[in-house]
């Protein structure tokens, strides 16, 4: 397991790690800093629903070191590629893996345990979580995707509501502002299915995408915290009031209602 010196490490290691990559450009910078302030929400994010759930002050310690390690590849990512898109760069989950093994960062940790984190990590930008998984390892990579979830959904329509014109291709992930909405997109979104990110052809196709993780949130008090924030107005909002639109809203509205009655 994790105990708090083990945690204490790894957030003094993750410090250590990132101010490899500062510079003195602007912008680069700005996405640096983006990737660590999200990393520490998502710390904070993960624990919140952990609590939700009554989990053992151990299993907690646990989370939130995954959480703090879930996107250390993003980094050299940038630092390499100048992007965070995965598809013109490399896989950021992997290569996090990779970054974790070869620096020793999980040493002082059990066997399984080193095992669970790094599976999870891999796990978290996956489509779909495997099926021939541990329900053990299930639970942690689901506590991780709606952690995630929350703290991209924050960071986008905070995006969406102050940007001034300014436009940030690291979180628009290039995608022309062109208008109308894909027909796949729009399929997938009204079938209660998570879009595909290939049928992705415009960024108002990404919002709605992004709209779409609600049909992959795991936890009730994730459901409330997206509900208690409005990122789904904060969302509808940003994009052009179509025929289109309303529909994908008015459905995706009505299974987040659907999610916040259950417990989980």
């Amino acid at each position: 397991m994790i105990d708090e010196k083990i945690l204490l490490s790894l957030k003094y290691w993750f410090t250590e790690y990132v101010k490899g990559f500062y510079s003195e450009n602007a912008d680069f910078q700005q996405n640096i800093d983006m990737k660590v302030e999200h990393t520490r929400r998502v710390c904070r994010e993960i624990i919140d629903i952990g609590k939700s759930l009554s989990l053992s002050q151990k299993e907690l310690f646990l989370a939130e070191a995954i959480a703090l390690l879930h996107d250390v590849g993003r980094f050299e990512q940038y630092a390499h590629y100048q992007t965070f898109v995965d598809y013109y760069s490399e896989d950021h989950a992997e290569l996090g893996v990779k970054i974790i093994k070869s620096n020793g960062v999980l040493i002082n940790s059990d066997e399984p345990t080193r095992d669970l984190i790094l599976r999870t990590i891999l796990y978290h930008n996956r489509a779909e979580l495997p099926k021939d998984e541990t329900e053990r390892c299930l639970f942690f990579s689901k506590l991780l995707r709606d952690a995630d979830k929350l703290d991209i959904l924050r960071v986008v329509t905070n995006y969406y509501q102050e940007n001034n014109g300014k436009r940030n291709e690291a979180i628009e992930l290039n995608l022309p502002d062109l208008p109308g909405i894909s027909d796949n997109i729009y399929a997938d979104l009204l079938a209660e299915r998570i879009a595909k990110a290939k049928d992705l052809k415009t960024l108002n196709d990404f919002k709605l995408f992004q709209m779409g993780w609600i049909y992959d949130v795991n936890f009730t008090r994730t459901f409330q915290l997206i509900r208690e924030r409005h990122y789904l107005e904060k969302i509808r909002n940003a994009l052009p009031k179509t025929e289109r639109v309303l529909k994908v809203y008015s459905k995706i509205k009505t299974f987040l209602e659907q999610g916040c009655q259950e417990i989980y």
